[in-house]
């Protein structure tokens, strides 16, 4: 017997290592559901860009990177551009510096979009409690993309509070995504202008909901196109995020806010969703409310996603690399 006591032992100071790391990540389903409750409330009418609910959704946004501790990338908060040379739009860009004086120079962009299309064609909406229809127009896009802008406010506050990164941090949350990528397109111009070494970008779109009869939480668009989902799932320790044909077979890795910078900088920039159109039916529909959501399911979801943010913010060298 003595003679299983090393690695036994060992096996136990492993597990507890990793129990440590596990639990230091305190993301909890009641943030993330206040977070999006807000963003998806009939209040904000649909966060359509230029609109008076957008506002307040980028109000909110900056009040909680002020309450973290994020500073402003920019000179403020907000990266201003026009909609079709009219309508006045901006980005809310956060920025945490890194630690290590030559890895700080390396910067990983965390976005997602927190605009949606407003309202949506009058609809009968079947309430779930009363057995009765009422009219809902607004569009309230809960898991596009509150769900997602959750993430990254997340994730703002949890390395805002750590402090442990050894490259810089950009938290980005975009607007007018639903005009045709306008928010991301502007702002990857604006940062290649700069000159910015830029390593990767990872965007969070439509994580409100699980997938079903699937050997992975998530997938990422553009699979293929990097090693980023084999090295998220080795700095997790899972098999976190994997390949969806559906997100293949629609494009999707053209369709969502990191494409911009994919194009721009040629570095690997993807996206994660939970969600690829097949385990949810409230696409840009006036159903996509919050009671739609599974809050536990997105708290692991993030919770497991900042190991990974953590290791890629930290390594020695670049390892997340595109194969093309």
């Amino acid at each position: 017997m003595k003679y299983l006591l090393v690695p036994i032992f060992m096996l136990l100071i492993v597990s507890c290592k990793t129990k440590t790391k596990q639990e230091s990540i305190t993301i909890t389903s009641t943030e993330v559901k206040e977070m999006v409750s807000f963003l998806a409330s009939d209040e904000l009418k649909g966060r359509h860009a230029g609109s008076d609910g957008i506002e307040l959704a980028a109000s909110f946004i900056e009040s909680q990177f002020k309450t973290y501790g994020v500073k402003p990338y920019f000179e403020t908060y907000r990266d201003y551009f026009k909609i079709y040379d009219s309508i006045q739009a901006f980005n809310v860009v956060g920025f945490i510096e890194g630690t290590d004086d030559k890895l700080k120079d390396e910067i990983i962009i965390l976005g997602a979009h927190y605009d949606h299309i407003g309202y949506g064609d009058d609809a009968r909406k079947k309430s779930r409690n009363i057995g009765i229809a009422e009219t809902d127009s607004i569009a309230n896009g809960a898991n596009d993309n509150a769900s997602g802008t959750s993430a990254v406010l997340s994730m703002a506050k949890y390395f805002a509070s750590k402090k442990n990164n050894k490259r810089s941090i950009m938290f980005v949350l975009f607007s007018a995504e639903e005009f045709g990528l306008l928010g991301s397109k502007h702002l990857a111009k604006r940062l290649k202008s700069d000159k910015i070494n830029l390593y990767t970008m990872v965007n969070f779109e439509m994580i409100g909901v699980p997938f079903k009869d699937r050997d992975y939480e998530a997938f990422v668009s553009g699979y293929d196109k990097s090693n980023m989902a084999s090295k998220i799932n080795e700095y997790v320790g899972s098999s976190l995020v994997g390949f969806s044909d559906v997100s293949k077979k629609y494009s999707l890795f053209k369709r969502s806010d990191n494409y911009p910078f994919y194009q721009e900088f040629n570095a690997p920039c993807q996206t994660i969703s939970s969600c690829d159109l097949t385990n949810f039916d409230y696409y840009h529909h006036v159903d996509d409310e919050i009671s739609e959501l599974d809050f536990d399911f997105m708290a692991d979801l993030i919770n497991k996603t900042i190991i990974a943010m953590e290791q890629m913010s930290n390594t020695p060298t670049k390892e997340i690399e595109l194969y093309e």
